[in-house]
């Protein structure tokens, strides 16, 4: 594999680099450092967020500034503080070997006598976002005559808040630059323009498709009716207890409100959205980036920007209006070659919509059930028991307090003691989801007409002499195995588990029905042997796996009611 130094840069870089632990570098990095290293060719860079960029950029700047001329050589301009201030931070760690080479931020919410200041001392590259950057421009207090290299990153998402005439502005100014390096997520025809305009013959590298979504992201969506959806969200935040994602609406309004309410119900949440002041904005990003937050709710303007690492899930409360806005949206997870989990709330009344973003993204989406409130409290109740199991007990005096804890609970039983602690636990989290409502939108006429089937095949199934028919549309083979719920699965994990032992793909399985003990897999006659093979006689958690045909005999069938 390519490494960074086989690319050319700088051994001091080089240097940085493996400290950094960067051994190869991304598919962007690796097409775009070499290119740029000439220093003299305009470049447009198309890659999704999360996968490099700022590495692709930083590093050739570096590279190929004067380190002994104390003026400003290179200009980067993004469009929101947070992503200035993480390019600033990033190529600080990148020039650790670099003496004498300075990187200066300029930014809107901060003083602007300190960031002169700062300038006046002497710097090769000053990192801005398009409105500060103009300010200064106008006060005198910034000479981009000698400026050589500009870069703009996240290009697009500069255009889509209304920075077009501002770049325009900052590249007439920048007369003597010697080349232009344009990187971006997405490829609007206001891109296009731009680059044409104030750009010659650029070098072009796409990795990916333009518009399409990142492929380590796993997109998901729920169908459910308009009043259902704050219930929804909810229920899929309860479902998900290692969460630490961002909620996507399309107003401040909505953003505040549902913040609100789910604050009253006990997350740790909060809001993002432009009616905060610059110092209101930074309380809330460093609560989340610590991780005080486990939830961020934002609009798409306010969450511009935003760069933080381990982002488990992406959820739109509300589609966006532009395909390219949600490309954007899903693109805060699933970075750095991590997976990610990107989640739509969707009306049926907006299918249309979706399918157009799902063909447009070219990634397949995946239609979940919402769970049920069984199942969210089965997946809250194992999360509970794995942090009960984990908890680290090596570092308080517990041993002391062994005995005493022991006379008390002489004459409690074991599974008393665990009743106990689960009610402590989930009390109220039981009660609220005791008699939980389906929330999934089901078309009227079509569930009365599956219902009706249902008791048709429940009929035959009684009289015991049609088993054959229990298929869904002929093609598909009903499989018994004896695993369930009381073996620690629920719907979710038992689809992943059967699908990771048998190498095979979701779209090959139809209806699954899971009891306590044991469940029932749809799946398409091609495909039966395949996992039968890869399952029966195997062993999970010292207990043999049985997994045979059950419309063949080999299983056995369902009691009444069990299906």
């Amino acid at each position: 594999m390519t490494t960074f130094d086989a690319l050319g840069i700088d051994a001091r870089l080089v240097q940085a680099t493996d400290e950094l632990g960067y051994v190869n570098p991304t598919e962007i990095q690796e097409q775009a450092i070499p290119i740029l290293l000439s220093g003299t060719k305009d470049f447009i860079g198309l890659a999704q967020t999360g996968t490099g960029k700022t590495a692709a950029f930083g590093l050739p700047l570096l590279h190929v500034i004067d380190a002994k001329a104390k003026h400003p050589q290179a200009l980067v301009v993004c469009p929101t503080r947070e992503l200035c201030l993480q390019i600033v931070k990033e190529i600080e760690l990148f020039k650790k070997y670099m003496t004498g080479v300075s990187v200066v931020a300029v930014y809107g919410g901060a003083s602007i006598g300190l960031q002169i200041r700062d300038l006046k001392r002497g710097t090769q590259i000053v990192v801005a976002t398009p409105g500060r950057l103009i300010d200064l421009i106008e006060r005198k207090a910034i000479n981009l005559e000698e400026i050589k290299y500009v870069v703009l990153d996240e290009a697009d998402e500069m255009l889509n808040m209304g920075f077009q005439d501002d770049i325009e502005f900052i590249l007439k100014n920048t007369p003597q630059r010697e080349s232009t390096w344009l990187f971006s997520a997405t490829m609007p025809p206001e891109i296009r323009k731009v680059s044409k305009r104030y750009m010659k013959e650029p070098a072009e590298v796409t990795v990916g498709k333009v518009n399409t979504a990142n492929k380590s992201i796993d997109h998901q969506y729920y169908v459910t009716s308009s009043q259902h959806r704050y219930e929804t969200l909810k229920r899929i935040i309860d479902f998900n207890p290692g969460i630490y994602g961002i909620i996507f609406t399309r107003t401040k309004i909505d953003a505040q409100e549902i913040s609100e309410r789910l604050t009253r119900e006990g997350y740790d949440i909060d809001a993002l959205h432009g009616d905060l002041t610059q110092g209101q904005r930074d309380k809330v990003m460093g609560q989340f980036r610590d991780k005080s937050l486990q939830l961020l709710i934002a609009t798409d303007v306010a969450a511009r920007g935003i760069d933080v690492q381990g982002i488990t899930h992406v959820i739109n409360y509300e589609l966006p209006d532009d395909v390219e806005v949600y490309t954007h949206r899903s693109g805060r997870t699933g970075r750095a070659g991590n997976v990610g989990i990107c989640i739509s709330i969707v009306h049926s009344k907006e299918m249309y919509k979706f399918k157009q973003i799902e063909r447009i993204n070219n990634s397949k989406f995946h239609k979940l059930d919402i769970p049920s409130g069984k199942d969210v409290c089965r997946k809250q109740f194992f999360h509970f028991m794995e942090k009960l199991l984990s908890a680290d007990i090596s570092h308080g005096d517990y041993e002391t307090y062994v005995p005493m804890l022991a006379e008390k609970f002489a004459d409690v039983s074991k599974e008393d003691v665990l009743k106990r602690v689960a009610a402590m636990e989930f009390d109220r989290f039981l009660k609220y989801y005791e008699n939980a409502e389906d929330l999934n939108f089901r078309d009227r006429n079509r569930r009365e007409q599956s219902d009706s089937a249902d008791q048709g095949r429940r009929r035959d199934v009684g009289k015991g002499d049609n088993r054959k028919d229990y298929k869904r549309g002929g093609g598909y083979s009903r499989l018994f195995v004896n695993l369930g719920t009381k073996d620690g699965f629920y719907k979710a994990s038992f689809l992943q588990f059967i699908l990771d032992m048998s190498d095979l793909k979701k779209d090959v399985l139809g209806k699954i029905d899971m009891k306590d003990m044991n469940s029932w897999v749809e799946i398409e006659k091609g495909a039966a042997n395949q996992m039968i093979r890869a399952l029966d006689g195997k062993n999970y958690k010292g207990r043999r796996i049985r997994m045979n045909d059950a419309d063949s005999g080999g299983g056995r069938k369902p009691r009444r009611g069990e299906e």
